[in-house]
């Protein structure tokens, strides 16, 4: 196969029709912004005490019947899960006698909440918490449950790639999208906590799904500088819109099985995208259909008002090899598989650190809508600074800088007393942008590693490995109950790991981006050196070819 990015040089490296992909992709995102975190809202535990029925009791036992008991700092609060005997109370108020004056109450047999539990409405209206109690022993249904969204992600992780390389980008992204809002429509009409942890698992692999291949879709339409803004600040920050704009829906609808449907509803705004947004035309190329991909960059050419030439893509460089590639042809050879494995430790990391970090932030106090969007804007630095960054310097020696910063974090933060919470909360701070960096440059790092025949393959084993890492976290938190340093050491460590595997993966600044296996291997890495051969030169430039 031909160079593509020379082959269709004559585009340049911006215009009319690139600035309209990048942004007609990029609205996409703000989809995954809303349909990724609306658990912070829905899953949320409201303040809530036993249910007291009407029954004839006094006002005084009606006050005391739910114990109050001491929690960390000396504060005094009642009891959620449990209250004084009901029959005893009622024999008691029956008998004249006062609570604390004619009975001890620390004497008084407790039970659970036997008649369910009183809500309070000042936040929420209703929320899956409230409307299946789960409070108390049912407590551990709502991480659960966001858990099945993480486990989606997996599954969309693991099919997506292998769906897109076989059918194309384009019919993936809107498959998805669609799938994504039926998903979240109906789990919005969920009858029981076991439908809804279902549905979330689809609307997990659905979104996963949708955003890498909008993703790979973005980054093989575009240019090369047009691809680097794209996979740095366009889809991370068009999804920080969406994240940023859910707490203000949330707001304004109180009620969780309206909230969804309206989240639902907000896709169909994306359907008269479909003919605007092209397919890959270096996907096409692979599947040998070299005039479906010559009518689109034609198109381009003519939205750029450049003149193409005659022939664009040469009959025998597109003849394109019908073998089909799946998850199997990114751990075949030993150059490929030693990526693969690397690129897997790195993304498993960068998902544990940040989640981590997450998880032992302590909970803000005010108003919760206000603390999301605030969450949400805190990233934008981040993913502005690492556009800027990613221009200009080398993928590996940046990661790695960022990844000590995150990792440097996690090991030094127990180290604070804890009289000096505010230099813990900038430490805490100092890790998030550090992973969030992370983040922004691992996705472009990984899609320039892979070649196009095997690129989405890739990307979706790699995100496998993120979600293998944001299911995880919560259980490395957990052993902080057993040893409070030792979450942070085995996280930190690991970080540490990774920066290091880092350094051996080959650099991709300033080269073209590989359309074969072939070029893939013929580059270098640890795993397969050439023995004083250099890789073959890719175009006039001398520029090597990638990996």
């Amino acid at each position: 196969m031909a160079d593509f990015d020379e082959d269709t040089a004559f585009l340049g490296q911006t215009g009319p029709y690139f600035w309209k992909t990048f942004f007609l992709l990029n609205t996409v995102f703000v989809s995954t912004g809303f349909n990724g975190l609306y658990m912070v809202f829905i899953g949320s535990t409201p303040e809530h005490r036993c249910l007291i029925p009407d029954v004839n009791l006094t006002e005084e036992w009606r006050s005391a019947i739910i114990p109050v008991k001491t929690v960390d700092g000396g504060e005094r609060v009642e009891s959620r899960c449990s209250r004084y005997n009901l029959e005893i109370v009622k024999n008691l108020s029956k008998s004249g006698l006062v609570p604390g004056k004619d009975v001890n109450l620390t004497n008084l047999s407790q039970e659970p909440c036997l008649d369910g539990w009183k809500y309070s409405k000042e936040i929420y209206q209703s929320n899956i918490v409230t409307e299946w109690d789960l409070v108390c022993a049912d407590q551990w249904k709502v991480p659960f449950a966001s858990s099945s969204l993480f486990v989606g992600y997996l599954i969309g992780s693991l099919i997506s790639g292998q769906l897109s390389d076989r059918f194309g980008r384009k019919k993936v992204v809107f498959v998805s999208l669609a799938a994504q809002c039926v998903s979240v429509l109906v789990q919005s009409f969920s009858r029981s906590w076991r439908m809804f942890c279902l549905m979330f698992l689809l609307v997990g692999a659905s979104q996963i799904s949708l955003y890498i291949s909008a993703f790979v879709l973005g980054t093989e339409l575009l240019s090369k500088t047009m691809r680097i803004i794209f996979a740095t600040l366009g889809a991370f920050l068009f999804y920080c819109i969406g994240y940023m704009t859910l707490p203000w829906i949330a707001f304004a609808i109180r009620e969780w099985r309206t909230l969804l449907a309206v989240l639902a509803t907000t896709s169909v705004v994306y359907i008269p995208l479909w003919w605007f947004i092209p397919e890959s035309p270096r996907w096409l190329l692979t599947q040998g259909r070299r005039d479906e991909a010559e009518e689109i960059v034609r198109e381009a050419a003519r939205q750029n008002k450049v003149e193409a030439p005659g022939i664009i893509f040469k009959e025998p460089e597109v003849l394109a090899d019908p073998e089909r590639y799946t998850i199997v042809d990114v751990l075949r050879s030993r150059n490929i598989r030693c990526i693969t494995l690397m690129c897997l430790v790195l993304w498993m990391a960068i998902n544990i650190g940040y989640f981590g970090l997450s998880l032992n932030t302590s909970n803000l106090s005010g108003d919760p809508f206000m603390n999301c969007f605030l969450s949400a804007t805190s990233e934008l630095p981040a993913y502005v600074v690492s556009t800027w960054l990613v221009k200009k310097c080398p993928r590996r020696p940046l990661l790695s800088v960022f990844l000590l910063i995150g990792g440097g974090v996690l090991l030094l933060i127990q180290a604070i007393p804890e009289t000096l919470q505010s230099v813990a909360l900038a430490l805490e701070m100092t890790g998030k942008f550090g992973f969030t960096m992370a983040f922004g440059i691992v996705y472009i790092y990984t899609a320039e590693l892979y070649p196009t025949v095997i690129r989405n393959v890739g990307m979706g084993l790699c995100s496998s490995a993120a979600r293998v890492g944001s299911i995880t976290a919560p259980y490395v938190i957990y052993l902080g109950t057993y040893n409070k340093i030792l979450p942070y050491v085995i996280m930190g460590s690991l970080t540490m790991a990774s920066c290091v595997v880092n350094f051996f993966l080959p650099e991709t600044l300033n080269k073209d981006l590989p359309e074969t296996i072939n070029q893939m291997q013929q580059c270098k890495s640890f795993c397969n050196r050439p023995k004083k051969e250099k890789c073959p030169e890719n175009g006039t430039n001398g520029s090597v070819s990638l990996h």
